[in-house]
């Protein structure tokens, strides 16, 4: 395994590979790897010949106040699990390797990113474009993986692909939970040990809306109210909790027959916002 810090160096290495016909899987991720990045990492080693895998807490997707000093930083330790699972190339730059000053260009996806976590961190989904499509661009990869846990964000980068014609596919995998349902997230570090225990309250209240679609009901006001209730019975306190459309992220106002919607919310538990959603289909 390879881990490699350079730009121009790492272009040669996957360019290199590439002449030879090998297929080239990408992961990206901000490190703290956990068993939902892992996840990923099987999925393109089971599917390409080649797997890079990044490893950059990107700067420019943090807002003012926001957690990016603090975010968990162990790369010894994401470095031997990458090994573990046969990643053949780390790629590891430096903020200057990637953002070389003066920096003065950004890609932004409009209005998918006015719903849900786009309302509270503004700014966030611009920055998360930015570095995903530089890193498609350095890696040059031909499929790329992503978590259902982020799925705004899933959903923003695929629009990304399509109106930018990158040449990536994209594969969007299923959310991995610990075994009492809590969403696995690098930020589920900041928990204490009575906030992780509440935490699972989130996927429950997930569950309850599920529950409710299923026996019938089909205003998502009141399902959401049911959902905020079970929160309320927890120290969380509540940034959003919201039913969507699958494709353009606006709000349902009505559940319909065959209706694809997320339904998806976030929560802060002391100092961390975790985040979670289930898919849903209305039958």
């Amino acid at each position: 395994m390879k881990v490699i810090s350079s730009i121009s160096r790492l272009r040669r290495e996957v360019g290199l590979l590439k002449r030879k016909g090998m297929r080239v899987g990408f992961v990206p991720t901000m490190g703290a790897l956990h068993e939902g990045h892992l996840s990923l990492i099987r999925k393109a080693r089971k599917d390409n010949d080649v797997v890079v895998v990044s490893i950059f807490v990107n700067p420019t997707q943090f807002g003012p106040g926001e957690d990016f000093s603090r975010y968990p930083r162990n790369f010894k330790r994401d470095r031997a699990l990458c090994k573990a699972e046969g990643v053949d190339i780390i790629f590891y730059p430096s903020t200057e390797e990637m953002y070389p000053q003066p920096y003065r260009t950004f890609v932004e996806v409009e209005q998918l990113d006015e719903y849900l976590c786009g309302r509270s961190r503004p700014g966030h989904f611009r920055g998360v474009c930015s570095v995903v499509a530089k890193l498609f661009n350095i890696v040059s990869p031909d499929i790329a993986y992503f978590g259902q846990k982020d799925i705004q964000q899933a959903i923003i980068i695929k629009q990304m692909i399509k109106d930018l014609n990158f040449p990536v596919k994209m594969k969007i995998m299923p959310i991995v939970r610990e075994k009492d349902g809590l969403a696995m997230s690098s930020r589920n570090t900041y928990l204490s040990e009575e906030e992780r225990k509440e935490a699972t309250v989130l996927y429950r209240s997930l569950c309850l809306a599920k529950d409710m679609i299923r026996k019938g009901e089909r205003r998502p006001g009141r399902i959401i109210k049911k959902m905020q209730e079970l929160i309320e019975n927890t120290s969380g306190r509540i940034d959003y909790i919201e039913m969507v459309d699958m494709d353009s992220l606006s709000p349902i106002k009505k559940l319909k027959e065959q209706d694809r919607v997320i339904i998806a919310l976030a929560v802060w538990f002391g100092k961390a916002r975790l985040i979670d959603n289930i898919i849903v289909t209305v039958r």
